[in-house]
């Protein structure tokens, strides 16, 4: 993973911490996204990512409890800040 930013960098450290993850990658894509409505053009403020996260801890899940998880998890990120996560979140045995 290339160097990460200072948002991007506390949510893989939270993400490790709490699912174990045999694969996590992070893409900050806020720059494709700086000139949206009420955006003002600002790039690099860490407000839109790519995840793909293969863990353990997903096995049994449905793809929406999957994802309710991770919004929980990152919560006071959204509340900070974060605006959009596009995630793809598989269990070891789907990949």
């Amino acid at each position: 993973m290339t160097e990460l930013k200072e948002r991007a960098a506390r949510m893989s450290r939270q993400l490790q911490d709490a699912l174990a993850p045999a694969e996590l990658t992070i893409r900050d894509d806020s720059k494709r996204h700086a000139y949206h409505a009420g955006r003002n053009g600002v790039e690099g403020d860490e407000t839109h990512f790519t995840m793909t996260i293969v863990s353990p801890r997903f096995a049994g899940m449905n793809r929406v409890a999957r994802h309710r998880l991770i919004n929980e998890m990152l919560k006071p990120e959204f509340e900070s800040g974060l605006h959009a996560l596009s995630l793809k979140l598989h269990a070891p045995e789907e990949v």
